[in-house]
């Protein structure tokens, strides 16, 4: 039998995806800023789920969105690379109780501060990663590196808004 929260990871990827290719492909600000909401699901994955899923899940959720953007694989490289470091980044910011099973990294659990931590570098490595291959190398890497910056904090001020809107201490979604 499926349990409730392969089912509502399953709604969200769907959800987060959908949101992304039809509302914020074309959403850039000053043409330097680009709003990735589908990191997010890749972000909240249960804390004890390996690497292993993880890449294969960030291949996933990158493949579809590089589908709609044709982007030749981008979006998945840059998710791969962000799921093979989140375990070992997850492993730095260890409470000192350590994680509870099955928990998901949101802020209403763990705090607007260690959410940021988490959150931040894996969003701006996933930036970069996605910036710098579509730039194809370091020619233009002040413009690219500011891209990537001004994106990242886009991208989290939606992910911001949309944890405090749509995620419940209770349920966790």
């Amino acid at each position: 039998m499926i349990n409730r929260r392969l089912i509502i990871q399953i709604f969200s990827f769907f959800l987060y995806v959908l949101v992304q290719v039809l509302f914020l492909k074309n959403l850039v600000l000053f043409d330097k800023s680009f709003c990735f909401l589908y990191v997010v699901f890749l972000l909240l994955m249960p804390v004890e789920t390996g690497v292993l899923g993880l890449m294969i899940l960030g291949f996933i959720t990158g493949f579809t969105v590089d589908i709609f953007y044709d982007s030749l694989g981008i979006h998945a490289a840059a998710c791969v690379f962000i799921m093979f470091v989140r375990n070992y980044w997850l492993n730095l910011l260890t409470p000192q109780g350590g994680y509870d099973s099955g928990s998901i990294p949101t802020i209403r659990l763990n705090g607007w501060q260690w959410f940021s931590f988490y959150t931040l570098p894996l969003i701006f490595l996933h930036h970069c990663v996605l910036f710098f291959i579509e730039s194809a190398g370091f020619g233009l890497f002040g413009f690219t590196l500011s891209k990537a910056f001004f994106s990242t904090w886009f991208t989290f001020v939606v992910i911001l808004i949309t944890q405090y809107l749509f995620y419940n201490k209770r349920r966790g979604i």
